[in-house]
């Protein structure tokens, strides 16, 4: 009876041992085919965020089989190999959601014959145009290796490729990097990587790019002083510049209009174009100067006068439910002035506002903007069904001058270290609109102005209320968008050529010799993105991934504790199951 019982439990443990032999290969086999993880971190940063998701699962943004070839494969070192598989995860991510509309392949750029790589190589590099290379020197078994890599990819779209992608920056021929140095840029290229897929793929697919129109003729930003924010925003969008000439059908075919720094009046026939343009549905970007400033006047005497600009377009823009007002706003959160010979080298410019972000989708998490003698904006009129919303803003410690006052260099004497420009510089209520957008619709701002025998006659296409949401924003500062730049005449000699200073900020200011970080580029593309519709990456950019520093201080502090625990933990799991394994072996055999 005895036997029996054994050779039953015999068989119960082999058919036992077997089902869970046969269990692990089978989670492993579907392991291999599906890909699954939970993001616990706070910031979410291993998540895809809604803009993206909602992109992806939308069969409409691309209807046909997109292919993204990564070169970056092959014999690398472990920091470049880590980078590697942080870009296949992204995009698994991707493809879970895509399905199969998203294809990816890694390919090592260092495999075949000599010649091989060498055609590889040079389609690549597509005249400077494509991918560029990276050189790379790092030291393995005591001796110096160099590497080429291609750290960049190639979309293809309906059977062409028609997008190139850099994911790390390249090198000139002869400075290579070396492998320690190129360790922040691979995590600020992680940390973006979703930001630089998700874009490169929308303008891979993009069918239709909406048309945005740089208003000309009333001494706005020139085109050489817009450059850089035509870069930013010319893969997505179709730019033009254009002038009315009184032309009623001159916007007709425009979705966005830019008007940068206008200096001379507006005909009522050019604001009427511009207002009928709203009311069918356009967006109006504006960037205005309420007062003009002689800054060489400043920087020679210490005082300067301010004169009011007169262009008519703030009437306009105050029916829509805006007003600039003729002011200066300043702020203790402000950039540097650099003051020759003077006691001191530099003062803080209360007048070089660094506007603080509101919680609004085009300003979120971004850094603060830097806006350079900037004024008031107000929302005014009872319309309850537009949607006003406050941009930036000012710090809590801040204050308005007089209408068009008179600016001095000596203001920053008048405070001691800790300047208060308010008597409770902490109440948020202080915070003053620099940055105002309303939505919705709009009267006309020529209701009941103009003659019934103009309004009525079809070829003005006169409407008196919106027919369409429109879009205004307001920045209170006119030279926002510009840039500095260098010039140079052509080869022929007949025309001049424009490179703008590259500078994270878009205005270069030479004064401020510190380092510093602006958030103008962002927001400016997310002013664009969500003036014209498409939020699809406001979110990816506005996301806040919270990059931790080490506490040195506690690591030298606690380090021995830590080494110990790491050692003796582990190991005394170890001794604590062996021991815990002969107990029992000992108790179940001695009662046999």
């Amino acid at each position: 009876m005895s036997e029996k019982k054994s050779i039953i439990k015999g068989i119960y443990n082999w058919t036992f041992l077997a089902i869970v032999i046969v269990a692990i290969v089978l989670i492993n086999i579907i392991s291999s085919f599906v890909n699954s993880r939970i993001d616990i971190t706070k910031d979410q940063r291993f998540s895809l965020s809604k803009g993206t998701v909602d992109f992806l699962s939308n069969e409409k943004s691309f209807t046909n089989r997109l292919n993204i070839k990564i070169y970056l494969e092959g014999n690398l070192p472990a920091e470049l190999k880590n980078f590697r598989n942080a870009i296949e995860d992204k995009l698994k991510e991707f493809k879970k959601v895509a399905g199969n509309r998203i294809e990816y392949q890694f390919i090592n750029p260092m495999t075949g014959t000599e010649e091989e790589q060498k055609e590889l190589h040079i389609s690549l590099y597509n005249k400077g145009k494509g991918i560029m290379p990276m050189d790379i020197e790092y030291t393995q078994d005591a001796s110096i290796n160099q590497l080429l890599m291609w750290p960049g990819a190639n979309i293809e779209y309906e059977g062409e490729t028609v997008n190139t992608l850099q994911f790390l920056p390249g090198t000139p021929p002869g400075t290579p990097y070396q492998l320690t140095e190129i360790s922040e840029m691979i995590e600020n290229s992680i940390n973006n990587l979703e930001y630089m897929l998700i874009s490169s793929i929308r303008r891979s697919t993009q069918k239709r790019k909406p048309r945005i129109a740089f208003l000309q003729g009333h001494g706005e930003s020139r085109f050489s002083q817009t450059q850089r924010v035509r870069a930013l925003i010319s893969p997505y969008f179709s730019l033009a510049d254009i002038k009315i000439n009184d032309s009623i059908e001159a916007l007709d075919n425009v979705d966005g209009l830019i008007i940068s720094n206008p200096k001379t009046v507006f005909s009522d026939k050019d604001l009427y174009v511009i207002d009928q343009f709203l009311l069918k549905g356009g967006r109006l970007m504006c960037f205005i100067d309420a007062l003009k400033i002689d800054e060489d006047t400043l920087n020679a005497k210490g005082t300067t006068h301010t004169i009011r600009y007169n262009n008519r377009l703030d009437k306009m823009l105050f029916d829509y439910g805006l007003k600039i007002n003729d002011n200066y706003v300043l702020d203790v959160q402000c950039a540097p002035k650099s003051v020759p010979l003077a006691k001191q080298s530099s003062i803080p410019w209360f007048y070089h506002v660094l506007a603080t972000p509101t919680k609004h989708p085009i300003a979120r998490n971004i850094e603060s903007v830097s806006l350079k003698y900037v004024s008031e904006i107000q929302f005014v009129g009872s319309s309850k069904t537009n949607v006003k919303s406050s941009i930036l803003t000012s710090s809590s410690n801040s204050a308005k001058s007089g209408m068009a006052p008179m600016v001095s260099l000596g203001i920053a004497l008048n405070f001691g270290k800790n300047p208060e420009l308010v008597p409770n510089p902490t109440n948020i209520a202080n915070r003053i609109c620099l940055a105002g957008l309303v939505e919705g619709k709009f009267n006309s701002h020529y209701k009941n102005r103009i003659v019934d025998e103009f309004s009525k006659n079809p070829l003005s296409k006169y409407k008196e209320s919106s027919t369409k949401e429109g879009k205004v924003l307001l920045v209170g500062n006119g030279r926002f968008i510009e840039n500095k730049y260098d010039s140079m005449p052509s080869k022929d000699g007949k025309n001049m050529m424009y490179r703008p200073q590259q500078i994270n900020d878009l205005r270069y200011d030479p004064e401020i010799r510190v380092p510093h970080s602006f958030g103008n580029q962002e927001f400016f593309q997310n002013m664009v993105d969500y003036m014209l519709g498409d939020n699809t990456v406001i979110d990816i950019r506005s996301r806040q991934i919270d990059v931790h520093g080490i506490d040195k201080e506690k690591i030298k502090e606690g380090a021995t504790f830590y080494k110990i625990i790491n050692l003796i933990v582990p190991c005394g799991i170890i001794l604590l199951l062996a021991f815990s394994m002969q107990l029992i072996r000992k108790r179940k055999y001695s009662q046999l």
